[in-house]
């Protein structure tokens, strides 16, 4: 449960076997009357607090790592949707008019060319953002991170032959090396049937990443025990009422504890 400052429980938890406390009631008049004035002294909630905050601490710890790699790989995808999302722009493949200097002259002269850098400087984010996915996904141990990302590298392996014209090859561990030498000589239209339109290789990888994504904020939001909202941020509400539910059960199971025992109490004062 949030909000519990272990210091204030420190000296309650320290060599305290909770087991007796959860464990059920006792017939024992002896340890009645020790429940009943933990119960009055308020030692009984204390402990109570106390063992919960463990419980969180230690899943927290248990937790903690699997969940920013999670992040880390949501992040991964989502930037490398985005890369893809660059080069199948139709912008990003038109002939524009570009100032170069004339090796002849030493002018500078208006040409209309393709933007090579443009499309080296998006073909480079790419294999870049790619092959960040493809090593957080191999220390990943979420089941459909793996699927997805098998998927993808499946893909680019049936690619390889069109990737390795425009100066991609794919090398070790599945990921991805470029010649800027051989991507700025390759063929235009091959660029344009790789990176551009519906069912592209770009276009492809750029709806795995989305799943990859998917999968890593579904499992990050079963780490933290709470849940995602449509757009894709994380929401502790279903988390906050289902704690708010317990501990107002809790808190219900206190005080209906703390009336009858001071109603056998009284009840005892009375006959006495």
């Amino acid at each position: 449960m949030s909000g519990i400052n272990f210091n204030d429980y420190a000296t309650y938890d320290a060599g305290y076997d909770f087991s007796s406390l959860l464990g059920g009631t006792t017939n024992s008049s002896g340890n009645l009357l020790s429940d009943y004035a933990s119960i009055k002294n308020g030692s009984y909630g204390k402990l109570m607090k106390a063992y919960y905050a463990k419980m969180d601490a230690e899943n927290v710890s248990a937790t903690g790592d699997s969940t920013k790699r999670l992040t880390l790989m949501k992040s991964n995808a989502d930037s490398l949707k985005k890369s893809a999302d660059v080069l199948n722009n139709a912008s990003l493949w038109e002939k524009k008019k570009i100032k170069t200097t004339d090796e002849e002259t030493g002018e500078e002269v208006e040409v209309e060319d393709y933007d090579w850098n443009a499309i080296t400087k998006a073909v480079k984010s790419f294999i870049e953002d790619y092959n960040s996915v493809v090593e957080q996904a191999g220390d990943s141990d979420t089941k459909n991170v793996l699927r997805n990302a098998a998927w993808m590298t499946g893909m680019t392996d049936k690619a390889q032959n069109l990737l390795s014209q425009v100066g991609i090859t794919i090398g070790k561990g599945n990921k991805l090396e470029l010649d800027e030498d051989a991507l700025k000589k390759a063929n235009i239209a091959t660029l344009k049937s790789l990176f551009t339109g519906y069912g592209s290789f770009a276009d492809r990888i750029a709806q795995k990443a989305g799943s990859i994504s998917s999968a890593a904020t579904n499992a990050a939001a079963r780490d933290k025990g709470g849940t995602y909202t449509r757009n894709g941020s994380y929401s502790d509400t279903l988390s906050k009422v289902l704690s708010g539910i317990v501990d107002a059960k809790v808190g219900d199971d206190y005080s209906s504890s703390v009336t009858t025992s001071k109603s056998a109490s009284g009840k005892q004062d009375q006959e006495a």
